[in-house]
């Protein structure tokens, strides 16, 4: 399996742990060992999942975590008015935080990349209005956190 599809499958479980923790309260240590056990590479219910980049999954949920004061302030701002993120429902809350992480801290990937797995994960869960939150969210963030990848673009001759 190739390493794109790896890190697609790493993203996708640590929006899924991110959720798991909100919603039962396990802590890190828990859900990492619940995740590499029972998920990863596992079948579920009928469900093959892909197996994923361990490092990078753990990397996302760690990542996440200890930067999510920062990371929830960010959001906040990119939102509309009037719309925390504490009201988003909590998969898409999950997806907005790891895609903030990875454009915050990941910078060995590209900030396209970023808003593009983001958004693609998102509308395997979500609708139009959602996906268009997602991509929406992330592109303010990636043009304020990593203006330099796009300003590149810009003044390079056609």
């Amino acid at each position: 399996m190739a390493r794109g599809e790896q890190r697609a499958a790493a993203r996708l479980a640590a929006v899924q742990a991110l959720y798991q923790m909100e919603v039962t309260n396990k802590g890190l240590n828990e859900i990492l060992a619940e995740f590499q056990a029972h998920w990863i590479g596992q079948e579920v219910e009928g469900d093959q999942y892909r197996p994923a980049e361990i490092a990078f999954f753990q990397n996302i949920l760690q990542g996440v975590l200890d930067d999510q004061k920062s990371i929830d302030r960010m959001t906040d701002d990119a939102l509309q008015a009037g719309w925390p993120l504490k009201r988003v429902e909590a998969v898409l809350r999950a997806i907005l935080r790891s895609g903030a992480y990875e454009l915050m801290r990941r910078g060995d990937v590209p900030a396209r990349v970023v808003i593009t797995e983001y958004t693609d994960l998102a509308a395997a869960f979500f609708d139009r209005e959602e996906v268009g939150l997602v991509n929406g969210v992330l592109d303010g963030l990636a043009h304020r956190l990593r203006a330099d990848e796009f300003e590149e673009r810009r003044s390079t001759p056609a």
